[in-house]
């Protein structure tokens, strides 16, 4: 350190020595608090608004109408029954095939192999599986040439079908993200205790069952909050795919806040419904960590 550099820094008051860091922050932290708390306050403002060119308050009445709203309760529904199937079937087969490679000599190469349905743009991925199950009748086609009495299926035409493309959809692109995790927790672990159980003549099915997963519980809520908030707010598999077909049986929330804010330019209502999102958002989060999440201390 030159002579400079030290009569420099000897001349900073105490308060600038540790205000410093503070300012070197200052312009990330402007910057994600301008993209993230200043449109949540918009919303909460505009949700007690109604109009659509000149804006008058009316302060709750929007909740109040979401309320009574059926479609609104229809979307919120058809949000929690994609969300939990989505979630369960991601879960179980992210957590298998980390289970099955977490020690695997090649486990890298599994990882990049399991990371390319990721590295896809959502709506591309969309655009894809609705070439497969609708537009091309790629489904249809094989099975039809397979001898399937169930070959010429219309798959929009069916809640159960329409709601199985989005699941398939989702599941296929973001397994990936929970099997990340999964295997990073799992090679976090002490192999000491494994072998000492191991050792002990406990099977692999007992030490993955009670030593493997109590351990990395943590982890797991982690993975499950951050893909949960994420299906909460499912909202390009349902606009390239289905748009809410059959009958709204696909609409999830957020298609449905679109649907009101970009089409019925309903954006005082559709601002409440956001809010209301967020709330359930939260909810379920903190659900996951509560149910999950485990200290160092218990």
């Amino acid at each position: 350190m030159t002579t400079l550099q030290s009569t420099i820094i000897r001349r900073r008051s105490p308060f600038m020595r540790k205000a410093f860091p503070y300012f070197l922050l200052a312009p990330a932290m402007i910057y994600l608090l301008g993209i993230t708390l200043y449109p949540g306050i918009y919303a909460l403002y505009r949700s007690t608004m109604t109009g659509k060119f000149k804006l008058e308050f009316v302060g709750l009445e929007n909740y109040k109408e979401l309320i009574v709203d059926n479609a609104f309760w229809e979307s919120l529904y058809n949000t929690l029954v994609l969300g939990s199937i989505t979630l369960v079937i991601e879960f179980t087969i992210a957590m298998a095939l980390a289970a099955l490679v977490y020690r695997d000599p090649w486990v890298k190469a599994w990882r990049i192999i399991f990371l390319l349905p990721m590295l896809f743009m959502p709506s591309a991925v969309s655009f894809l599986w609705k070439l497969i199950f609708n537009d091309g009748r790629i489904i249809s086609d094989l099975l039809t040439r397979l001898g399937s009495t169930f070959g010429n299926i219309d798959f929009m035409g069916s809640t159960g079908f329409a709601r199985s493309v989005l699941v398939v959809t989702d599941v296929w692109q973001w397994t990936p993200f929970l099997f990340i995790i999964f295997v990073a927790g799992l090679q976090g672990m002490d192999k000491e205790v494994e072998e000492a159980a191991r050792l002990d003549g406990a099977s692999w099915n007992s030490i993955f069952f009670n030593i493997s997963l109590p351990m990395i519980r943590p982890v797991i809520a982690i993975g499950l909050v951050l893909r949960g908030i994420d299906i909460l707010t499912m909202f390009t598999p349902v606009h390239v795919i289905t748009q809410g077909s059959p009958g709204g049986a696909t609409e999830t929330l957020s298609y449905f806040i679109y649907r009101t804010a970009f089409k019925s330019f309903e954006q005082g209502y559709a601002s409440a419904a956001s809010v209301l999102l967020l709330i359930a958002t939260i909810v379920v989060s903190q659900t996951l960590v509560r149910r999950f999440f485990k200290s160092g201390t218990e």
